[in-house]
Order: structure tokens, then sequence, then C-alpha cells
């Protein structure tokens, strides 16, 4: 199928928060905006689980800026007492929030909200191990960052119109010091502004998404197909034109639903298989 044919249809994300958009906000010292307990009972919906409402009202607070990642979170007592609810429902509302892997519980020490290190992200969202089953840890090179419009493809997995100002991040993942994959990384210039300005990217970008842009990737859908290599892989790789290749493409998910990244790797077969875990 051609690139802009639309063969997928990427599943809508667990946590629908639609209404709400991406934003940052400065919040002075000491200040703490809570959710006022009448403004909760007016804003309820009786048809929909009074946990899950609370849930959203939770994430929304987490997108505003009010906790960032690694900061504590008020006890359960606190916040049933702040949304006029009661523990059970605070408790049952932050167990989807850990599924979600939104917080993070430390027993003895409370719940935070969750903080992707280099490693974590690295392992949680790279699902390529070498062929004997050992995973595997990329390290990246000839990486290239430029500002330019978004293509057709990627627009289109994003839900955006073509055109739009993007940075596309072009890189090899090394495995070994040998060339495992060619990557081709574009995300909206409106979530991302002066990425460029980073001389060298990070290893594992949601870290930096996280970070600097306070965007939290929760989920990735992925998208598999087998290909053969071109001339832009064969050059990237080290490959003869012809050769097999493991095409990913992938978009991720930040806790409100929006579509932030869209990623193509073309992998190289013999240094590398695709494991997933299913329950």
């Amino acid at each position: 199928m051609t690139p802009g044919h639309d063969f997928f249809r990427w599943q809508q994300p667990r946590l629908m928060l639609t209404h709400l958009r991406h934003r940052r906000f400065s919040v002075a010292a000491g200040h703490r905006p809570c959710e006022d307990r009448r403004v909760m009972e007016t804003d309820r919906q009786p048809y929909r689980p009074l946990y899950t409402q609370i849930q959203e009202a939770l994430v929304r607070r987490i997108v505003e800026g009010e906790w960032r990642p690694g900061e504590l979170l008020p006890s359960e007592q606190a916040l049933a007492l702040q949304l006029g609810v009661s523990q059970g429902t605070i408790r049952k509302a932050m167990d989807a929030l850990e599924a979600e892997k939104i917080i993070d519980r430390r027993q003895g020490k409370g719940t935070f909200v969750a903080e992707l290190t280099q490693e974590q992200s690295v392992y949680r969202f790279f699902r390529l191990s070498r062929p004997d089953g050992r995973r595997i840890v990329p390290t990246s090179g000839n990486e290239t960052v430029r500002l330019q419009p978004m293509g057709a493809r990627a627009a289109l997995a994003l839900g955006l119109e073509e055109g739009v100002p993007a940075y596309e991040v072009l890189r090899t993942r090394l495995v070994d010091g040998q060339p495992l994959a060619f990557e081709r990384t574009v995300v909206p210039e409106k979530f991302f502004p002066a990425l460029d300005r980073h001389s060298l990217l990070p290893n594992a970008l949601f870290t930096l998404y996280q970070r600097e842009y306070g965007i939290n990737v929760v989920s990735t859908d992925e998208r598999l197909r087998a290909d053969l290599c071109d001339e832009q892989d064969a050059a990237y790789l080290g490959l003869s034109r012809g050769a097999p290749l493991l095409e990913i493409e992938r978009v991720a998910v930040t806790v409100t639903g929006e579509r932030v990244e869209w990623r193509l790797s073309r992998c190289n077969t013999n240094l590398c298989m695709y494991g997933i875990t299913l329950t």
C-alpha cells in the first residue's frame, strides 16, 4: 500500500480526555490550586462512573502543571476531602492511574507523579531484542534535526493537517556499534518549540519530552510490516538494496489522548527480533 493510504486506524487511548489540550502553566511558589468541591458536584455526570470522573480531574491537574513529574501527591484522604468523594473512590481512580503508568506508588513513601528515566523509557517502549532473546539498549548516531512542513504520512497518523510546521529527527540506532535501525521521528513544532536548540538529543526522546516540555507519553500504537531495503536505508544501515527489513510505524500518545510523535523505524533483521508480552 502507498504511504498515504489509510491502512491503519490508530487505536483510541484508554483514557479519553479529548476536551483537553496540552498546556503549561507557571504555578507560583506555595500556590496549589485545587478542585473546588462544589465545582466537582456540579460537574458530575451521573451516567459515568464517579471514579473515572475523578481520574480525569486528577489527570487535568497533572497536565496543568500543579503536580510535576516526580512530585509527591497528596494522600488519598486529603484528595477525598478536596474533591468531596470517598477514599474508596479516590483509591479506585488512583488504581486506574497506576495501571496507565501516570503515577508511581512507593511503599512507605507515598504516591508520586511518574517520572521516566532514560532506562525506563527505553525498556518500556523499545521492543527489539537480540536473536538470542537478550535485551537491546540502543545508542544513537548520525543525528539530523530539521524544521520542515509535515509530510502526508505523519500528518495522517497524528490527525493533523499536512504541511504544519514539524521537526524531523533522522538518526541511526546502534547496537554494539553496528547500525540496527534507521529511525525517522516527526513531532509537531507547536508541542516542541525550539527542539533543534539541543546540540545532541538524548537516547530516549520521551524523557526529554517530559522534562523539557511537560509532555508525558503513556502509550504507543505500533504497526509492523516486512519490507525491502531502499537506497536511503542502505546508506544508513550499510546493507544492500533489496535486503529484508522490518518496518515499525509508531504513534506516541499522551495522558490527554494527544498524538504527539510519529516514528518510523527501518530495522536490520539480522541483528534483532521484535518481541511483545501478551497478558
